[in-house]
């Protein structure tokens, strides 16, 4: 999250400085940030390094829907793994209770996280990326679940540590994780081969060829041709496929 000053003028036409604060968005760079989580120290971006990464946050340990995510998470991490991305979790309470929770997410989804989880009881990193506003506190001690709803988002990050993706969900909604592996392969496959996926698309099926590249830059990278519906609707079999 950054601040900037602006200069304001009150009733008075004295000017004063105030503070906007931007979010996360995206195509912007996530937050750098030191924490302890439930595998030790990481410096956030150097934890990244050179792999994708998906962060995914929760309003409080020990709540039921976020039980099932993280136990699923944990079952399917080999597929981000085969895609270079690591996954950390985030819940705004201390890693202490982080492990605890571990157990019953072992007991009752059959696997417990096996990536860390960020200790956020200062609320210091919900802050960072905008899910809780800075009137929120400094402390989760005290603090509800629907104190703490927006606490509930997907992030995908890129190498470069841009954000790719941004997801909010409702604390009553499971959020879909094989939903985020079909976004990661198209986040990627644009990164590589500038094309864009369709409604619905899976991987396999047609891509588009991006606004970006020309035609005769198509030619280049597409010789076997497209089809064209409309001029700015190229569609090509998925590069790689």
């Amino acid at each position: 999250m950054r601040r900037y000053p602006v200069n304001r003028v009150d009733r008075r036409n004295t000017v004063f400085e105030e503070e906007i604060v931007m979010s996360v968005q995206i195509g912007s760079v996530a937050p750098d940030f030191e924490v302890e989580t439930t595998e030790g120290p990481i410096k956030f971006h150097d934890w990244i390094g050179d792999s994708w990464c998906v962060l995914f946050s929760h309003p409080k340990d020990f709540t039921p829907v976020c039980t099932t995510e993280l136990g699923y998470m944990a079952k399917i991490k080999p597929e981000f793994e085969a895609r270079n991305c690591k996954i950390i979790g985030l819940s705004v309470d201390p890693v202490g209770s982080h492990k605890e929770w571990s157990k019953d997410i072992e007991e009752t989804q059959g696997t417990a996280p096996n990536y860390p989880m960020i200790g956020d009881p200062e609320l210091k990193v919900a802050k960072l990326f905008g899910m809780l506003p800075a009137s929120a506190g400094d402390t989760s001690e005290g603090r509800t679940p629907v104190d703490n709803q927006t606490v509930r988002n997907v992030y995908v990050i890129a190498p470069d540590k841009s954000v790719k993706l941004m997801i909010s969900y409702p604390m009553s909604t499971g959020r879909n994780f094989d939903e985020i592996l079909r976004v990661l392969d198209s986040i990627q496959l644009t990164a590589k081969h500038q094309v864009a996926t369709p409604v619905n698309w899976n991987s396999g099926d047609d891509v588009i060829i991006v606004p970006a590249v020309s035609d005769e830059d198509a030619k280049k990278k597409f010789p076997d041709g497209w089809e064209a519906p409309k001029p700015y609707l190229r569609i090509v079999p998925q590069p790689g496929s």
